[in-house]
């Protein structure tokens, strides 16, 4: 004799079942953690990285203290943004501090620039090594010129002249 009742989604017995288990948070951390960028918007998405919730805390990994002071007055609309994409109400509060944003895996396309290949990566390498060539450390050399050679040049400095640039 066949059912007569409806049948549940997969999703919805998926859902039933991590609120069951208690994995709730820990899938949005992951899923927020995947859709960062997404979620948030390019600018405070490339400042921030959500490192982990719990008991409804969202733990955000900052860049600098500026951003700190700046998302302190933001956490309002970020917590609405973070709660819509959830679908609930997941997140109470956020805690933010200062720390490491992990780098986001690059696109096959920048590999041939990091590899020291292209010209313009060759071109780069070689100013760093120049700016940094004061530097004791080894370690610290190398990480400052791996820093420098990434930055990208839009438009050459003004000379040092002593005076403050007009705007």
């Amino acid at each position: 004799m066949p059912r007569t009742g409806s049948l549940d989604s997969f999703g919805s017995i998926l859902d039933g079942l991590a609120k069951r288990l208690g994995l709730e948070s820990r899938l949005l951390e992951l899923r927020l953690q995947h859709e960062w960028r997404d979620i948030v918007g390019e600018p405070i998405g490339s400042h921030t990285w959500p490192a982990q919730i719990r008991f409804k805390k969202l733990s955000l990994v900052v860049r600098n203290s500026v951003w700190l002071q700046q998302l302190t007055f933001l956490k309002p609309a970020l917590l609405a943004k973070l709660n819509e994409a959830a679908g609930t109400e997941l997140v109470k509060e956020i805690v933010l501090r200062v720390g490491d944003i992990p780098v986001p895996a690059t696109a096959p396309s920048d590999a041939r620039a990091t590899d020291g290949t292209s010209p313009e990566a060759e071109a780069a390498l070689a100013e760093a090594a120049g700016h940094v060539s004061a530097i004791q450390d080894p370690g610290l050399r190398e990480r400052f010129t791996s820093v420098i050679s990434k930055y990208p040049s839009q438009a050459p400095l003004p000379p040092a002249t002593g005076r403050s640039p007009v705007l």
